[in-house]
């Protein structure tokens, strides 16, 4: 089946190849089956390797976010705007 890298921050063989003996599904979540050197086979979320699909959260372009700093200004201008153009309508 080859080999994996861990890549998942805060996992202590984080960095480290290890060989995969099997892929399992585990509550739901697709698990590899690793060989440990010394402390012999473990389960790891395949999320956490680098087998994973690439995140949309982390990889590829950055999408600005329509509700930033900027977007925020246009949104309560638009909104100044209406309530204006409303109340000039009560005044007649």
């Amino acid at each position: 089946m080859g080999w994996t890298q861990i890549t998942h921050p805060f996992h202590p063989f984080r960095g480290q190849q290890f060989l995969i003996l099997k892929t399992r599904r585990v509550s739901g979540i697709d698990t590899l089956i690793l060989r440990g050197s010394t402390s012999g086979t473990f389960g790891v979320p395949l999320a956490w390797t680098d087998r994973a699909l690439p995140s949309t959260h982390t990889d590829g372009p950055k999408v600005a976010c329509p509700l930033d700093g900027q977007g925020l200004r246009q949104l309560a201008d638009l909104i100044n705007q209406l309530n204006h153009d409303a109340n000039k309508g009560l005044d007649k």
